[in-house]
């Protein structure tokens, strides 16, 4: 924490075990998009396009967005690539990286009693991805990473952007100017201001049938929620709701980085050594993430920054050397006007 901004709200005290956040599993995602739909739709976000395919993929998202918050993305990779993911996963097993952790926890929260309890246990099912040396889909839902250390939130000149008591950040509409300064704070290019003149739902219910829905909050920037006003209400965020595989997982950030790293260390009994995390070191240059991610290649395959770090990170350093500097360009000053005294 000493290499951010001290009097940040990134920095206020809070229960880590009420830090809300996801795990996606992306060796069971099967790309279904369910979680772009369910977050749309409980958000009421716009379309992103023109309803066209885009002809080279079946992501026809693209990436995350002003109004899209959960991104499903599609990677092919043939044999070569495949081999090179599971020869830079053995190096990361060789270095212990994805050995830490305890045994698998059991609690209260909205996803355990989901995915560990009744009809979501797994746990007598083959969780086992496809063997397929030659060819094989990797399908990764990215989402906001809601940072331990929010550059967006550092920087938000207008108090817009806030810590929720769940640890997750929010845009507060009404606040925000539009002026974009978290676009550029944000290490994983995720929030955006929301621009006009896009393809709009066709229905509404808040809405008459059959007008045009206005696009709302139009040149604010705009983010995933974690469903702030579902988890007020005690529920399940839309997108882990709806995700048919589980490949989403909601809870406590405690208890998903012991499951994620369970499952990491299943995986490489597996034999697929291309298992890793991301986003759950506390030490890298955001804090730690609360999005984590297990992924099956390198970060960059998937669109994801290998090294993210918050641009604020320097500023207490830089405040101290300038501080330092400024008090020798005073002291010189001084010994110059006494100097001259003395003629």
């Amino acid at each position: 924490m000493s290499g951010h901004l001290t009097e940040s709200p990134n920095h206020q005290t809070r229960d880590e075990h009420n830090h809300k956040g996801f795990f996606t599993d992306t060796s069971i995602c099967i790309g279904c998009k369910a979680c772009e739909v369910a977050c749309k739709e409980w958000n009421r976000n716009p379309a992103d396009s023109d309803w066209k395919l885009s002809e080279s993929s079946y992501d026809n998202t693209g990436s995350l967005g002003a109004d899209t918050w959960r991104h499903v993305a599609f990677v092919e990779q043939g044999k070569e690539k495949i081999e090179a993911a599971r020869e830079s996963g053995r190096k990361l097993i060789g270095l212990g990286m994805p050995s830490i952790g305890g045994p698998k926890p059991r609690g209260t929260n909205a996803f355990l009693e989901r995915g560990d309890l009744g009809e979501g246990d797994l746990s007598g099912l083959d969780t086992k991805p496809p063997d397929t040396p030659d060819f094989r889909w990797l399908m990764s839902s990215d989402v906001c990473k809601h940072c331990t250390n929010a550059g967006c939130l550092d920087v938000c000149p207008t108090g817009a952007l806030y810590r929720t008591e769940f640890g997750t950040v929010v845009v507060q509409e009404d606040v925000c100017n539009g002026c974009g300064t978290c676009v550029a704070g944000c290490p994983f290019g995720v929030i955006e201001r929301r621009k006009d003149g896009i393809a709009q739902p066709k229905t509404n219910r808040d809405f008459t049938p059959g007008e045009q829905v206005a696009t709302p909050n139009v040149g604010v920037a705009q983010k995933c929620t974690l469903c702030y006003d579902r988890l007020t209400d005690d529920q399940t965020p839309a997108c882990a709701q709806a995700c048919p595989t589980t490949s989403i997982k909601f809870g406590s950030k405690e208890d998903l980085a012991k499951i994620a790293r369970a499952r990491v260390r299943e995986l490489h009994k597996q034999g697929l050594t291309e298992a890793r995390l991301y986003g759950a070191n506390p030490q890298d240059g955001v804090g730690g993430t609360g999005s984590v991610f297990l992924l099956l290649d390198e970060p960059e395959v998937y669109g994801l920054p290998p090294d993210p770090r918050v641009a604020t990170a320097d500023l207490p350093r830089m405040f101290k050397r300038a501080a330092i500097a400024a008090a020798g360009m005073v002291g010189a000053v001084a010994l110059a006007f006494m100097a001259g005294g003395r003629k």
